[in-house]
């Protein structure tokens, strides 16, 4: 599938000024305590390194905000075991690379793959320099496009000041993913697995659990429990006004997937979570409603939301009893 390299180190450079220096972009990364390349007799960590560490640390809440899709783009990061997505670069394909895919997770958690073909396999699920996913991934797909075919391509750190993938992507291409059984994505063509991939492959099939993406709403993913099925929705809208339209909802009664009687009506609102800024409410449903059963229910209740997120009106108490519960319930992935 691969052969195996030496790790790479990135040479990134710092971002910051210092009095009478030049921009620290224009200085290499150093040892922490050796003198800073800028000549100003400090040692780096002390000069310019100071805002490399700042830049490499600072949370960005919404990496893939500005991204088409951006629900999907956080459902795959943290929901979905395994799926693809095609990306478009802003500047064409270069020579040599016939397709860029973005992938939930690749063999032995690499981080992106040049194939024998030339097309590159992104890992999105892979721990991550940074505080900002987006420039770290940007990264990662620069030096994969520049890799030779048939190499994986190792972790590094990004420069503070470079590219994220709002930069490097095409915003109007369509990103659709494609959700797998399991992840023989990993083989082109009729490549078998051997070795430690097969491995990789075999450990990662059996902990696969069988996800659907909806069609007709964004952001919405079906899973198959061992006790119960599940919903959970990624959705766009701020997060307290998502909140009180959800407290609206679920206080009237119609916070559910559908109605009593058309085989939706057991599923229940259980709370939400965040994820990369964005409020993901998830639902209980029961064994029997599969992924095609949520369909309709979806849209009738995207409808209703929508009607609840337009209300202006402040809470009942009726209303701030459910979103305290809500709320309650609620955690945070990252």
């Amino acid at each position: 599938m691969a052969k195996k390299r030496r790790p790479q180190t990135s040479a990134a450079a710092p971002a910051g000024t210092s009095a009478g220096a030049a921009a620290a972009g224009d200085y290499p990364v150093v040892g922490a305590r050796q003198p800073c390349p800028c000549g100003s007799g400090r040692r780096y960590k002390a000069c310019h390194g100071r805002a490399a560490a700042h830049a490499a640390t600072e949370l960005v809440r919404r990496p893939f905000e500005g991204l088409p899709h951006e629900s999907d783009w956080v459902a795959m990061r943290e929901l979905v075991p395994a799926a693809t997505a095609r990306l478009t670069l802003k500047d064409g394909l270069p020579e040599g690379v016939p397709a860029v895919t973005l992938a939930t997770v690749l063999p032995m958690a690499w981080p992106a793959l040049r194939r024998d073909s030339g097309e590159i396999l992104l890992g999105l699920q892979n721990d991550t320099a940074s505080g900002d996913i987006s420039r770290d991934l940007a990264d990662t797909l620069n030096r994969a496009l520049a890799a030779e075919p048939g190499t994986p391509v190792d972790a590094g750190r990004p420069a503070p000041d470079g590219p994220r993938l709002q930069d490097l992507l095409d915003l109007e291409a369509p990103f659709v993913p494609e959700v797998h059984s399991g992840f023989e994505f990993w083989l082109d063509g009729e490549e078998q697995a051997a070795g430690e991939v097969a491995a990789s492959l075999e450990s990662a099939n059996e902990a696969v659990i069988p996800t659907a993406r909806l069609a007709s709403v964004e952001g919405a993913y079906w899973c198959e429990a061992p006790e119960k099925n599940h919903l959970r929705w990624v959705m766009t809208h701020p997060e307290e006004q998502l909140l009180d339209a959800l407290a609206r909802l679920h206080a009237a009664g119609a916070s559910s997937l559908g109605e009593p009687g058309d085989g939706s009506g057991d599923s229940r609102l259980v709370g939400s979570f965040r994820a990369h800024g964005l409020t993901v409410p998830v639902w209980d449903l029961p064994r029997s409603m599969r992924s095609e059963d949520c369909e309709k229910p979806a849209a009738a209740f995207a409808e209703r939301l929508t009607e609840a997120l337009a209300v202006t009106a402040p809470l009942t108490s009726e209303e701030r009893r459910a979103r305290s519960g809500l709320t309650n319930r609620q955690v945070t992935l990252s």
